[in-house]
């Protein structure tokens, strides 16, 4: 993004109170918390904030209520594209713009069916941009409603327009990254990476950084892997910061996003379990592997002499 320093974006979490409405006190205390952790940016209206289960006008607000909280501390991008004509995608592309966010993401899975080709998603997308003038645009390899991963010389053509300023790529190929990175490096452009797996590589290949659902448990912790990935005075500590992440993926990932909203529940954030989507039974054994990565969270956090 244009005004944001290297580092790390999360993919924001949606709080809802116990009977489903959306909790915009919890809202507040999570956006101030990712701020606090020294996020270098904000993705609103995410798969992470449920957006399939919010009316249109709960997105907007909320996404409204996450500008205003920041203040432009940070830039705040969101999505805007749900499917349908081109000019109703363009139209709240428009809306979501308004709202105050630096780039309106579009979901690539939604540009095309998973059987149209390349040709047919260039020309929505480059329609998209027509009918958005002077809106900076961005990408979003969301996994709904399938993934659809652009190549990067088709990346490259639309960040040549000047337009499309962000990425949050989701291919977990780091010669993609690479590539993506290399055919795009000219430009008022930035990849983030969604994938852990291969985090410290991608930031040394030249990613702007990072997106990953492991920030919505602790934030901070991604924040100092993107301040410290090619330090090598502590190369130990981000292979270990690293190893830590790629170990607990699986549990990271299982009832996602509940399991985050339990762990930072146990942080002493006030955010409640519930979540409109359905993703599964958050069992008793669910909650023990929470509570014990938490606490292996609290032994490597100890180990870094953490210093913010």
């Amino acid at each position: 993004m244009e005004k944001s320093r290297k580092g790390f974006v999360p993919v924001m979490l949606m709080p809802f109170q116990n009977d489903g409405q959306v909790d915009y006190q919890a809202l507040t205390k999570l956006t101030e918390l990712y701020l606090a952790a020294g996020a270098s940016g904000l993705f609103a209206n995410c798969l992470s904030s449920e957006m399939f289960e919010l009316t249109p006008a709960e997105m907007l607000k909320t996404i409204r209520h996450v500008v205003d909280l920041v203040a432009g501390a940070v830039p705040v991008v969101a999505t805007g594209t749900f499917g349908g004509p081109i000019g109703q995608q363009a139209d709240f592309v428009k809306q979501v713009h308004d709202a105050g966010t630096e780039a309106v993401i579009a979901i690539t899975g939604l540009l095309a069916t998973a059987t149209q080709p390349d040709a047919y998603f260039n020309d929505q997308m480059f329609q998209l941009l027509e009918l958005t003038p002077g809106i900076p645009l961005g990408f979003y390899e969301c996994p709904v409603p399938y993934k659809r991963v652009l190549a990067p010389e088709q990346l490259k053509a639309f960040v040549e327009t000047g337009r499309v300023i962000y990425h949050k790529d989701t291919c977990l190929d780091l010669g993609q990254v690479r590539q993506k990175i290399a055919a795009t490096t000219s430009y008022k452009f930035g990849l983030y990476d969604a994938y852990m797996g291969h985090a410290v590589d991608s930031l040394k290949a030249g990613a702007a950084g990072l997106s990953c659902i492991q920030g919505n448990f602790y934030p901070e912790l991604i924040v100092w892997l993107c301040q410290h990935y090619d330090d090598a005075s502590r190369a130990d500590e981000v292979r270990a910061v690293a190893q830590f992440f790629v170990h607990n993926m699986d549990v990271m990932h299982h009832v996602y996003p509940i399991v985050a909203k339990y762990s930072l529940k146990q942080r002493g954030i006030d955010i409640s379990t519930f979540t409109r989507r359905k993703v599964g039974n958050f069992s008793s054994e669910t909650r023990k592997n929470i509570e014990k990565l938490d606490l292996d969270y609290a032994q490597l956090h100890k180990s870094l002499a953490y210093t913010g």
